[in-house]
């Protein structure tokens, strides 16, 4: 039975952290390596488990799996201050590089939740990386439709936290619903990342011919649907499927516990073959 490792990867200005799940021998995997691409801060943390998990069912079931943190976040090196999606970008393909070192001649698969996704599309479109295919989980397409919800989230956490609730946080997303938040939930925002989520847009995404891509979005997800099918009406290999286990990606239901939702597990172990 093979364990995880523990590693620091990529270049020395800009390391990075990562675990390793080598493939356990003897298992019926096929040739193939998943890099998973973590979501942005408190969706980040909420997320960890469920990857950690997934990456250790992927491992037993003969697929080599690569599981990191941007640069900034995490247990990488790096401030907060310094994250923004083309740093992230190069990081995913310093990843890219690493598994395939420790994975020779495996076909890698990227799976990517909520802004790690939308980091998997910029750099799967920047052509430095080469996977077979990707796995978009719920991506941000919208930059300032998810700094909404990030501000959101954040001053319900403020008022179900604090007796005395800070109303400032509260008037200022009255006042000014549009502005990016400068911190979301115990996560900083760099200035360069907040002028990039600005100008993500739908249109800002467009996906390539070169890697066979699946969509997983919630039913009622009109805007991925809607971007889902102007890639499609572009020739693009996508395809869109809807998750039925939704998540809340900014709490934690069950934080003194071990539990991840198998039915989630199942359908993203799935996804890689289908």
């Amino acid at each position: 039975m093979s364990h995880l490792k523990p590693i620091m990867f990529g270049p020395a200005s800009r390391q990075l952290f990562g675990v390793f799940h080598p493939a356990e021998e003897d298992s019926a995997g096929g040739n193939t390596a998943v890099l998973l691409c973590p979501p942005f801060g408190q969706e980040g943390l909420r997320t960890h488990r469920f990857f950690k998990v997934l990456a250790e069912r992927l491992s037993r079931s003969g697929i080599a799996t690569l599981r990191f943190d941007f640069y900034g976040s995490g247990d990488s090196p790096g401030e907060e201050v310094e994250g923004e999606l083309d740093g992230w970008r190069r990081d995913l393909c310093s990843a890219h590089e690493e598994l395939r070192r420790r994975a020779p001649g495996a076909s890698i698969v990227w799976i990517g939740a909520r802004l790690g996704a939308t980091v998997a599309v910029l750099a799967a479109r920047g052509g430095r990386c080469d996977p077979v295919r990707l796995v978009l989980w719920e991506p941000v397409i919208d930059g300032r439709s998810y700094a909404r919800l990030l501000r959101e989230q954040h001053v319900a956490a403020i008022d179900t936290t604090f007796c005395i609730p800070d109303l400032a946080w509260r008037r200022s997303l009255l006042q000014e619903p549009e502005a990016m938040p400068e911190e979301a939930l115990g996560t900083l925002l760099s200035p360069a990342l907040r002028a990039q989520l600005a100008a993500l847009v739908p249109e800002s995404l467009p996906l390539t011919a070169l890697h066979d891509t699946l969509v997983l979005a919630g039913p009622d997800d009109e805007r991925i649907a809607q971007w889902a099918a102007d890639q499609q009406s572009r020739h693009m290999p996508v395809r869109l499927a809807y998750f039925s286990h939704q998540l809340d990606w900014t709490s934690d239901p069950y934080p003194n516990s071990a539990m991840v939702p198998a039915d989630a597990l199942n359908r993203l172990q799935g996804a890689l073959h289908e």
